[in-house]
């Protein structure tokens, strides 16, 4: 069974969602992505320790960020979510993907912006 998701979607993988950097999560929404989902194992069931727990803490204070700055934090989340588990995987990008569409272009996108489309 293929699993179905929106075609948009840019999937990057990493070793472990514990090396994710603040820096790397502003700096896509910087770069106009619409929204960004880290997904991170399970908790207590992480190769490297605590990588995923870093990871959810990390986008929990960029998401501060986003809202101090009047960006909003609706954008960008965190899930844990087994490796295995495929149907949740694109369960949760659908939902994600749902929610960007109601939100609209990301006002940093310079691509919608060209296109006509929202800011």
């Amino acid at each position: 069974m293929r699993l179905q998701y929106a075609p948009n979607v840019r999937i990057i993988e990493m070793p472990c969602s514990g090396t994710i950097e603040h820096r790397v999560l502003l700096k896509t929404i910087e770069d106009g992505a619409d929204g960004v989902i880290v997904a991170g194992c399970m908790e207590g069931d992480c190769h490297f320790l605590k990588g995923n727990i870093r990871a959810k803490k990390r986008v929990h204070q960029v998401k501060k960020i986003l809202d101090e700055i009047g960006f909003g934090s609706e954008r960008l989340e965190f899930y844990n979510l087994p490796a295995s588990d495929g149907q949740r995987f694109a369960a949760i990008v659908n939902e994600m993907t749902d929610r960007v569409l109601q939100l609209g272009p990301s006002p940093l996108n310079k691509n919608a912006k060209k296109e006509g489309g929202a800011a």
